[in-house]
């Protein structure tokens, strides 16, 4: 079976991997339509955590179903669903305690592409269809349900843990695919003003659009300076980080409000070592300000939820997909392109036609 792996950290290629084997709870499917993920770009040139060899890669995907086991009640072959990019084994003991993310393990919730094969390849297993797999509404497109997988259902969990109000103030560091839906996740939660810190022109008209009311840029000056200048010197009631370097942690705390305020961070921090902790904006320990460090939520219910927003016209991810490529073999091209982050990227897709 074709799939496309990481061959060793920083090398990728094409393997013949073995064909998956189907579970009683699982169904086995073929991806319609794929997007690499800045997480594959980290997994694959960023190192990180060992990876099993040959490891197929990929999280963000729509399928048809090929064949369900014999336990599985609502999804049968031929059938298009949405797969999302985390998932968790909802079996598990630590379910019941409400560790839906980590449950048994850290990050056991996000195992395709990283602690079992993913979905760049002709076939994959979910091991749990009926726990996993979303049901894609009448009138979501292929394209506005792969954007929903992972895309949505991340920048929206940073909203989310940004205990936002009506009425507040709210900074979104990054304007990547995953910033752009934490404005829109901000702007539906009620935040009255939504900063954006990003540069690229297509971000920033994006952002614009999904409900941003001010642009920031580091051209412009310090942006924790900025942020305090815009809030008379308070700082935002809420910081999402959704992209950046390790400074952009220090810089949330530092532009966040003393007592109240919260830093939501859904970033991937690469590498090892520590992030900084700045004593003097944290009150030396004591400024009172929460801070939440998440992993997207993920399953069917949750996906299915993303996409009754899009069905009923709340929101509009498709917007995010600038480029796309045809047939499975075009996965190499578009994560490159992920990669390198031309001027007009915002997300690329790569459709399957297996007639």
């Amino acid at each position: 079976m074709k799939a496309f792996v990481l061959k060793e950290p920083g090398i990728v290629g094409w393997f013949d991997a073995p064909e998956p084997v189907l579970t009683p709870y699982g169904a086995i499917l073929r991806p319609v339509a794929l997007a690499p993920c800045s997480s594959d770009v980290h997994t694959v040139f960023g190192g990180g955590s060992k990876k099993a060899p040959n490891l197929v890669l990929g999280h963000e995907c729509v399928a048809q179903i090929l064949e369900t086991g014999e336990l599985v009640q609502d999804f049968k072959p031929g059938e298009i669903v949405a797969v999302p990019a985390i998932t968790p084994n909802w079996r598990d003991l630590g379910i019941q305690d409400g560790n839906f993310k980590h449950a048994s393990a850290p990050f056991s919730g996000h195992q395709l592409g990283r602690s079992q094969p993913g979905t760049f390849s002709e076939r994959f297993l979910i091991p749990d269809a009926d726990t996993t797999l979303a049901r894609i509404p009448e009138g979501v497109s292929i394209e506005q349900a792969l954007m929903c997988v992972d895309v949505v259902t991340t920048g929206f969990t940073g909203a989310e843990f940004a205990d936002i109000k009506f009425g507040d103030t709210v900074v979104v560091m990054g304007i990547g695919p995953i910033g752009l839906m934490a404005i829109e996740g901000a702007r539906h939660l009620g935040a009255a003003r939504i900063a954006a810190v990003g540069t690229r022109p297509v971000c920033v008209k994006l952002a614009r659009e999904f409900g941003a009311t001010d642009i920031i840029s580091y051209k412009d000056g310090n942006v924790v300076e900025q942020v305090l200048a815009m809030t008379d010197g308070i700082g935002a009631d809420s910081v999402i980080i959704c992209g950046g370097g390790d400074e952009v942690f220090s810089q949330a705390i530092d532009m966040v409000r003393y007592g109240i305020g919260t830093v939501s961070n859904v970033n991937y921090f690469g590498g090892t070592g520590n992030l900084p902790f700045p004593k003097f904006s944290g009150g030396r320990g004591m400024a009172g300000k929460t801070i939440h460090t998440e992993l997207a939520k993920g399953g069917r219910v949750r996906i299915e939820r993303m996409m009754q927003m899009v069905r009923c016209g709340r929101i509009s991810p498709e917007k995010l997909v600038t480029h796309c490529f045809e047939g499975l073999d075009r996965i190499e091209d578009a994560l490159y392109l992920m990669r390198d982050k031309p001027q007009d990227l915002v997300k690329v897709m790569v459709r399957i036609d297996w007639k």
